[in-house]
């Protein structure tokens, strides 16, 4: 029996969970596309089962005009649900694994491409449990570059954006967060040593906005600003844990919280002054975070480990 969609009609302060249901064994990034409503103090209202995903479904934001954005980056679909609860007709903006979007002010969009390269680094003893996607016609994964679209799909600019790799080596340009003057954007590769900058007028790259030396042991997961527009970024060192740090416009650290435990990974905006939503790769919670206590103060799981990849809230 197919699975049957309960998403109900967006309601102001809902919060949404990328956390597609793994049950393709063959494959651990594989599964049943699922996007988990909840209402605003994260009790679970409904599920939407996406079509035509494959994989992790994850980069939840909204649109100003209350469109809910997410991607499969595996299949290369970018998805789009109406504040009615339902998945949108697709548009096929191109065959790259894009992950992430940022709204420009004039209503067009940033896509970043989450992969590059086409050489993959594991551990010793283990394998990497998926297949990656390759660009049709090439033998690589990607090449970790921003577009700019418009929201229809034409392409307006491709910007050729050097990226790290990450620790694994294909991870691209993973994550961005368009700066106010809307002239340039901050954007990483997990799990790499830096956060970058790219002047988009000039179409060139802008000094590093933070650097970490090789043996510190941090590396860069995720960024975003908040709606009141404060900078938060979250930091992983194995040793001493991850931090939510909230930095200032020169990528100083202005207040630095210890999260409980490792693999929270994804941030979304919250709609709450002085809240942010943080999501748990590792163990598939998803939690309201105060920025004034340095606590959560809710949360809930969605049911399915190394899963969840993306989290926003309807502004409404």
């Amino acid at each position: 029996m197919a699975n049957a969609s309960t998403m109900k009609p967006f309601a102001p302060g809902d919060i949404f969970a990328g956390a597609t249901l793994l049950n393709r064994p063959e494959d651990d990034h594989s599964g049943d596309g699922r996007i988990i409503q909840y209402d605003s103090d994260l009790r679970e209202k409904g599920v939407l089962w996406t079509e035509g995903t494959t994989h992790l479904i994850g980069g939840l934001s909204f649109a100003p005009d209350g469109t809910l954005w997410a991607f499969d980056s595996n299949s290369f679909t970018v998805l789009r649900i109406s504040p009615e609860g339902k998945q949108l007709p697709a548009i096929k903006f191109a065959d790259r694994a894009f992950s992430n979007i940022n709204f420009a002010n004039d209503g067009t969009i940033y896509l970043g491409e989450h992969l590059v390269g086409n050489t993959i680094r594991t551990r010793p003893g283990t394998t990497l449990g998926t297949t990656l996607p390759k660009v049709p016609g090439t033998d690589v994964f990607g090449y970790g570059h921003l577009y700019h679209f418009t929201q229809d799909g034409k392409l307006l600019k491709e910007y050729a954006t050097p990226v790290h790799g990450g620790m694994p080596g294909f991870l691209g340009l993973t994550g961005a967060a368009l700066q106010d003057d809307g002239k340039s954007i901050l954007y990483l590769s997990e799990l790499s040593d830096s956060i970058r900058c790219w002047d988009l007028v000039n179409d060139k790259a802008l000094p590093n906005f933070v650097t970490y030396a090789p043996d510190s042991g941090n590396m860069v997961i995720s960024v975003m600003y908040t709606r009141d527009r404060k900078l938060l970024h979250v930091r992983a060192n194995f040793k001493a844990g991850f931090f939510l740090e909230q930095l200032d416009e020169s990528g100083k650290v202005l207040r630095e919280y210890l999260l409980p435990g490792p693999g929270w990974a994804a941030l979304g905006q919250s709609t709450e002054a002085d809240m942010v939503l943080i999501g748990n790769f590792f163990t598939g919670a998803v939690a309201k975070f105060s920025l004034a206590s340095g606590e959560i103060i809710a949360k809930a799981d969605t049911g399915v480990q190394r899963s969840l990849a993306g989290v926003a809230q309807y502004p409404g």
